[in-house]
């Protein structure tokens, strides 16, 4: 049984996901036991959402699921990295492939990602 500590943060890890062919950084997201058990069992990322106090499998609205290829822990165990195939292109729900879509350049905040899909369209 892999044991991830859940003490630190009060119950909630950190866990980062990544595109498993590209490498670009997805998201950062948060996962309580349960989602970690979750993500486990189904295959699928599986996250705990701190402003809904609920489980949310990433994609289940959207149908831009995440499926876990790997799973790296880091040294202290509380904190993951997710490899995954993000289905349908997008990771971010504002409709961008990349949560990271904005980059610091000149003191400025410049959009760099283009998006994938309407938000408004998705999530009607």
């Amino acid at each position: 049984m892999i044991h991830l500590n859940f003490e630190k943060m009060g119950g909630l890890i950190p866990a980062i996901a990544q595109d498993y062919e590209t490498g670009e950084v997805l998201m950062l997201a948060f996962m309580n036991e349960e989602a970690w058990q979750t993500t486990r069992s189904t295959g699928l990322a599986t996250y705990y959402s701190r402003s809904r106090n609920t489980l949310w499998i990433k994609g289940k609205t959207s149908g831009h699921v995440q499926k876990v290829k790997e799973i790296f822990i880091d040294c202290d165990e509380d904190s993951v990295l997710l490899k995954v195939e993000q289905v349908g292109g997008a990771a971010c729900h504002t409709g961008y492939k990349s949560c990271f879509y904005k980059k610091i350049e000149d003191n400025e905040i410049k959009v760099i990602g283009v998006p994938v899909f309407d938000p408004k369209e998705v999530y009607k």
